[in-house]
Order: C-alpha cells, then structure tokens, then sequence
C-alpha cells in the first residue's frame, strides 16, 4: 500500500525501524487492521525489509519522506530504540508527525522514543516497567499501569500490553462495541498458567533474574539517556 491508494477516513502509521521487538508492533497491528475505514502505513527510512531482534523480517511500504499526514503516530518498542534514540533524522520524523496527529501512542520502549522526540514531556505516560525510571528522567509523568491515556498521548506497557492498547485505540476511535467485537473475534482471553506478568506478582527470584539479564541493556540506556539531557536540557523540562 502506498499513500496514493488511501481512500479512507483513519490513516494509522507504525513506526519500524531494525532490532524492534516484533509483538510490540504485531499486537497492535492485528487490532489496528480490523477497523472499519482505517489505512495502515508500516513506516520506515527506507523500504528494505526490516528484521526484528529475534529475526522475524518485515516490509515497510512507505517510506518517512513519503508519509502522509497520520491520525494516529504508533511507535513499538525493541532493543533497537538504543540507536534510534540518538538518531536525529528518526527522532525529527518523530516530532514532526506527533506535532500534526491526533493521537501520539507507543507501546513498551516506544515511550522512550516520543519523549526523545520531545512529545511526551507534560504527559502521563507508561513503559515496559523495567525501564519507568528512564522515561521518568525525560520529563515524563510515569504511571504503573497496562494502558495509559492522557489527552491525545496514549501508551501501553511492555510487549504484550500491546493487544489491550490496541483495543483501547480502537474505542477511543470507534466505539467500545467495535472495540469488543474485535477482541472477541481474535479470542483475546488471557488466562496465564502463572502469576508472574507483572513485578506486583512475580516471586522475588524471577524478578531478580530479569533485572539481572537486563542490567546491561538498562545501564546503555541510561547512558544514552543521560546524554540526551546534557545536550538538550530544554526538551526535558
């Protein structure tokens, strides 16, 4: 699909960029895809197939330069947001389109990324809850919570809180009939076999050996993050 063959009413663009974790974007996407009257845009610098960080590859089929204007701005979240945290061109597309659309959302670690972009300070907001305590750093009013509205900004938590951000979207856009009618049409029916989806209910040990497999990545990031202020200190106040 390309801009000139959009005839309907809604454009949604989704952000893609390398090393993004690919339920951040599929989750939502399988929500976004089965509303009435909406075009989809898998956006990107260029449209070489992207590759997710577990190898699973995607086309994106506009390019940034070509975009439209969007309704809604979804960016995913994914090891990949280190590089692109740092990455000018990516993060003035960002702001850019989240300054012209009706809804700026991410999912995940996506959040880092808009308020690189400058569009989330002001705004409540949420995260893979890892990584709260950085998005908090860049001026944002973090909240522990799965899905998170505030005013046009509408975030999710981490990876699979991306299905119940999708439905939240689509009431927010449509109705919560809609809403509901595409839950159930993809059995969206969570029933895990353990209680350790959220560090509310995790055992201590589990807790402790996610932090641990991702004390590198977090302490990269916060790096990165500490940069960013150093150098635009505006953007974070």
């Amino acid at each position: 699909m390309t801009s000139t063959e959009q005839t309907s009413s809604l454009s949604i663009g989704i952000v893609l960029f390398p090393n993004l974790t690919q339920l951040d974007f599929t989750g939502p996407y399988e929500v976004f895809s089965k509303l009435p009257d909406t075009q989809l845009y898998l956006l990107a610098e260029t449209l070489e197939p992207i590759r997710s960080d577990r190898g699973l590859t995607f086309l994106p089929d506009t390019t940034f330069t070509e975009s439209p204007a969007l309704d809604v701005l979804f960016v995913p979240g994914g090891p990949g947001i280190d590089a692109k945290l740092e990455d000018s061109k990516f993060l003035d597309f960002l702001k850019t389109q989240g300054e012209q659309a009706r809804y700026v959302t991410a999912v995940c670690t996506g959040s880092l990324l808009l308020a690189a972009a400058g569009l989330l300070q002001g705004y409540r907001a949420t995260t893979h809850w890892i990584y709260l305590d950085l998005l908090e750093l860049l001026g944002v009013e973090v909240v522990k919570q799965r899905v998170v509205i505030d005013r046009n900004r509408i975030t999710g938590g981490g990876v699979t809180a991306g299905i119940d951000f999708g439905l939240v979207i689509a009431a927010e856009l449509f109705t919560e009939a809609i809403a509901q009618s595409i839950q159930l049409g993809i059995e969206y029916n969570p029933q895990p076999p353990f209680q350790s989806g959220s560090p509310e209910t995790a055992p201590e040990v589990i807790i402790n050996r996610v932090k641990a497999a991702s004390k590198n990545r977090l302490d990269n990031r916060l790096q990165i993050i500490h940069k960013i202020i150093a150098q635009s200190p505006t953007s974070v106040s």
